[in-house]
C-alpha cells in the first residue's frame, strides 16, 4: 500500500477532529490526516503541501473564519487547487446545505454520524472513492 495519501481535515470541534482522524486512520493505517481548526488554516496547510495527487480535503460545514461552502468554494477556485476533491461533513441533513455544498466544488457530501462505526464506514467510503480500494 503507498503510504503517500493525505486528507487535509478542517473541523472547528477537537472532539470531531479527533473521531474523524480516527475513523481516516483506522480505515487506512498508512494514510496522512493533517489538521486545521477553520477554512483559512486548511487553505493554507494545503497550500504550502508539495504533493497534491493523493491528497482530499475534508471540511465541516459550520466553522469561524470561513465555513465549509467558503472553504470549497475558495479551494476550487484557486488553478493549482481546484483538481483537489473536497468532501463536505455536516450536522446538518438540510437538502439545500447539500445542494449549495455541491455546487459550490463539493465532490461528496456526508451528514455526520453519532456513532464511531458509521463515521468509520464515510471514512472508508472517502478513501475508496478518491483512492482505490484501501
Amino acid at each position: 500500500m503507498e503510504d503517500n495519501k493525505t486528507v487535509h481535515l478542517a473541523d472547528d470541534d477537537e472532539d470531531d477532529r479527533m473521531l474523524i482522524r480516527d475513523a481516516l486512520e483506522e480505515a487506512n493505517p498508512n494514510l496522512t490526516v493533517i489538521e486545521a481548526q477553520n477554512g483559512e488554516e486548511l487553505i493554507e496547510n494545503v497550500k504550502s503541501a508539495d504533493d497534491l495527487s493523493q491528497t482530499v480535503v475534508v471540511v465541516d460545514m459550520n466553522m469561524p473564519k470561513m465555513n465549509g461552502i467558503e472553504t470549497i468554494r475558495e479551494l476550487k477556485s484557486e488553478p493549482e487547487l481546484s483538481e483537489v476533491p473536497a468532501v463536505m461533513l455536516s450536522t446538518s441533513d438540510n437538502p439545500e446545505l447539500k445542494k449549495k455544498a455541491l455546487a459550490a466544488g463539493a465532490d461528496e457530501f456526508y451528514v455526520k454520524p453519532n456513532t464511531f462505526n458509521a463515521l468509520l464506514e464515510i471514512a472508508r467510503r472517502i478513501l475508496n472513492k478518491f483512492f482505490g480500494r484501501i
